[in-house]
């Protein structure tokens, strides 16, 4: 009978102690999970406020703030059917641009698809508008000037007209200059005035020095941080310094110029 007491007793003590330890070790296991737990919630608390900073940073490179904002120069666009559909009246209350240029046609017989909606939207939110005319030197230039004329009618021209000379068209550099020369008084005839031309300066350089535009006004396109300098010290009236602007209005990028030295709108101004 003792025997049996005594077995009984032992088996209880040992129940006690196993109870005690697993009631420790439940504890343990207890307090081990709330440091994870809370060194997790730190861990996502530091990443949550990384998170949080990276965009801010972002601020300090404002895609919108260009030469535009901290310079007094007059400054303008100009634009084509690559832009797509222009938010004018965001354009015209939102940014500072005085004038846009539009491309009307192309050679003998493309005409801009966004041509007739952009100058009339343009006007309507008060930029002054002027219209221009890429020139293809192997295209017949009574075809590209009858073209032209069908679009840039001068009631609705408040810059003179503008002529966009980027390519020779394989043609031997005098034979080029000859038509483009030609184009050129065929346009003064039409609308009674000298239009802009519009030409990078390499291109200048290499095919329309030595007095060939002396009479004309240039706009240079040159996309550096330093002014264009021609290499027959020829004056520039205005330099396109960005082919990647940007402005509120315009999905993409857009070509942006402005007036150089003491040059003013008032001198490309469309006489009626």
């Amino acid at each position: 009978m003792r025997k049996y007491l005594y077995i009984i007793l032992t088996m209880l003590v040992c129940l006690g102690v196993t109870g005690q330890l697993t009631a420790k070790t439940k504890k343990r296991r207890s307090k081990a999970r709330t440091q994870v737990v809370k060194k997790k919630k730190t861990s996502r608390r530091r990443v949550a406020t990384r998170r949080i900073a990276r965009p801010f940073s972002l601020l300090d490179s404002n895609p919108y703030l260009q030469c535009e904002d901290t310079c007094c120069h007059v400054h303008g666009i100009d634009l084509s059917h690559y832009q797509g559909e222009v938010f004018w009246e965001t354009v015209g209350e939102h940014t500072k641009m005085s004038y846009v240029y539009l491309k009307a046609t192309e050679g003998g017989d493309r005409i801009d698809s966004y041509f007739e909606r952009n100058i009339d939207l343009a006007h309507r939110y008060g930029l002054k508008v002027g219209s221009y005319h890429f020139f293809r030197p192997k295209t017949e230039l009574q075809l590209q000037m009858r073209n032209f004329m069908t679009q840039c009618l001068p009631g609705e021209q408040d810059l003179i007209p503008m002529v966009d000379v980027e390519t020779t068209g394989g043609l031997p550099t005098e034979q080029f200059r000859d038509s483009l020369c030609t184009f050129l008084r065929m346009m003064e005839r039409a609308y009674r005035q000298k239009p802009l031309v519009y030409t990078f300066r390499n291109f200048y350089n290499k095919y329309l020095m030595g007095g060939v535009l002396d009479n004309y006004q240039l706009m240079i396109a040159m996309y550096t941080d330093e002014e264009p300098v021609l290499a027959d010290g020829r004056d520039v009236t205005m330099w396109q310094y960005t082919g990647k602007g940007r402005i509120v209005g315009v999905n993409g990028f857009i070509d942006k110029s402005r007036f150089m030295g003491d040059h003013c709108l008032r001198e490309i101004r469309f006489l009626h």
